[in-house]
């Protein structure tokens, strides 16, 4: 087997690359990462330098991660601002680091990805090993990979990464037969809450249309930009993603997109672009030309569960941070990212650090417990204290 480092996607086959990325998750498909470098959201520039590590047997694509060299903690959603301070205090630099992560996207997927009839256990170890190597030959100080997934755990643990909490809001669809049936799982309270906000929607006369496929043309995904920017300019917010990233997606994924858009008198307003995959719903970006009362929580959460429920899919997230979507039917759950600094120092305050956070992160799910919406009480999902 040879690993190899290459500093664009495109260097790989979009089908041998695909053939990795699994059933459940749009944003590690080639379509998506190479819209994001040809677009120039990410490289040089950015502070997301690519060198994608691919592992080949007899010319086949056997395992591959998407990596990138960091000089900055942007757009990443796992917060290590005090770890790069604590390296400034002591006289050293942070960066460069290296990343294994979907940028900008707070989404939890496979970071090791591996061909289906790959041995499964040696293709990660040695993706693991080529990117500690890579770390070393670049002088970076630190290897980081964000929101893996649950069953990759052990393949970090066993290799001496320290793991990370966090938490997320997730939506589950029980098999509900529609959005009411799901309304009537919920506390009498928060039903009447959601009838309440969505009615509001009735009565400022804002009519919704949900489009995918061939339904969704150029003006619509031109119409998203500006929502886009629009967030990101209320917020004071740096705008990761340019028109014409958006431009690419629209041709190359459009059979990935969901897009929900809102109209008031004949005006577009508002809108949400949303992916989906498998059995899996992500909200990404939302914004609106004007203020309308709940037109968020329509557009964000109502409209998609109701796609979810309507196309059977079961899991919908709708993306970092968010305490008020647990009473609009989300859940926290654990999500977890592996880290391994170089310098032993360091790695083994930070090592402490988690054990404490994690046990603070346990402490505070437990007190949602009580706060959860849903009339028949049961342990939030994801609420362990396992690293």
């Amino acid at each position: 087997m040879q690993l190899k480092s290459e500093s664009n996607i495109r260097a790989i086959s979009s089908t041998q690359w695909n053939s990795l990325s699994g059933t459940e998750f749009p944003f590690s498909e080639h379509a998506f990462l190479e819209a994001l470098e040809e677009s120039a959201c990410v490289g040089e520039d950015s502070g997301w330098k690519p060198c994608h590590l691919v592992l080949w047997e007899d010319q086949k694509l056997q395992g591959a991660l998407c990596l990138y060299e960091k000089n900055n903690g942007y757009g990443e959603y796992i917060f290590d601002w005090g770890w790069a301070k604590a390296y400034e205090q002591q006289g050293l630099n942070y960066y460069p680091k290296l990343v294994s992560a979907i940028p900008f996207t707070p989404a939890t997927g496979a970071k090791l990805l591996v061909h289906p009839k790959a041995d499964i256990n040696n293709v990660r170890k040695k993706l693991m090993e080529g990117a500690l190597k890579i770390m070393r030959d670049r002088q970076c100080t630190s290897l980081h990979f964000l929101f893996i997934k649950a069953e990759e755990l052990p393949a970090f643990t066993a290799m001496g990464f320290l793991i990370r909490h966090s938490f997320q809001f997730h939506w589950r669809n029980n098999n509900y037969r529609d959005f009411a049936d799901f309304l009537k799982t919920l506390k009498g309270k928060r039903r009447k809450e959601i009838i309440r906000e969505r009615k509001k929607i009735v009565d400022q006369r804002i009519y919704v249309e949900v489009l995918e496929g061939e339904a969704i043309l150029v003006k619509h995904i031109q119409q998203m930009f500006l929502f886009y920017i629009s967030t990101t300019n209320k917020k004071w917010g740096q705008a990761y993603l340019s028109e014409e990233f958006f431009q690419r997606i629209y041709k190359s994924m459009r059979k990935s997109i969901v897009l929900i858009l809102a109209y008031a008198q004949g005006e577009c307003v508002a809108g949400t672009i949303n992916f989906k995959r498998g059995n899996c719903l992500y909200g990404r970006y939302w914004g609106c030309n004007r203020n309308y009362r709940n037109l968020h929580f329509e557009l964000c959460y109502y409209q998609p569960l109701e796609y979810a429920i309507r196309h059977g899919i079961g899991l919908f997230e709708a993306g970092a941070q968010g305490e008020h979507k647990i009473q609009r039917g989300f859940l926290p759950e654990i999500t977890y990212s592996a880290h391994w600094l170089e310098h032993k120092g360091f790695h083994n305050s930070v090592a402490k650090f988690l054990e404490e956070e994690k046990i603070a992160i346990s402490r505070g799910l437990k007190e949602f417990s009580p706060h959860s919406p849903y009339r028949k009480s049961a342990p939030f999902p994801g609420n362990d204290e396992s690293s």
